[in-house]
């Protein structure tokens, strides 16, 4: 089983890299403000979920630099999605707005709607 799902996983990480998306081309001060507000989410992942994948090429298409942390190769960031979000699950967006309070997002789809709606419209 393990052979099948490291197959499967090179396989999902070769169709993302043959087909990444092109960003979005903003200006130099809008993509700035964009970049400023980006430091304020962290995207939980593993880098072979489908899911995952689906997130970070929307991200891409979106040209947003989020910081993507590894839950499963990394110790102190599966720790801090259970801590934080309540369950090891992925893909999981953090969000934390201007009071600090954090957003704890778990499905994919409602992730790419958060960003499309949020950033999307910056061009």
């Amino acid at each position: 089983m393990r052979i099948i799902r490291n197959l499967l996983g090179t396989l999902i990480l070769l169709i993302d890299w043959l087909t990444t998306p092109k960003g979005i081309k903003r200006t130099k001060e809008v993509q700035a403000a964009i970049n400023e507000q980006t430091k304020a989410i962290t995207l939980y992942q593993y880098r072979a979920c489908p899911f995952c994948v689906k997130v970070r090429r929307s991200m891409k298409r979106l040209s947003l630099p989020i910081e993507t942390r590894d839950a499963k190769r990394s110790e102190t960031a599966k720790n801090e999605l259970l801590n934080g979000g309540g369950i090891l699950k992925v893909p999981c967006l953090r969000v934390v707005d201007d009071t600090g309070s954090e957003n704890w997002m778990y499905d994919s789809k409602e992730i790419i709607g958060y960003l499309e709606q949020r950033f999307a419209e910056a061009v």
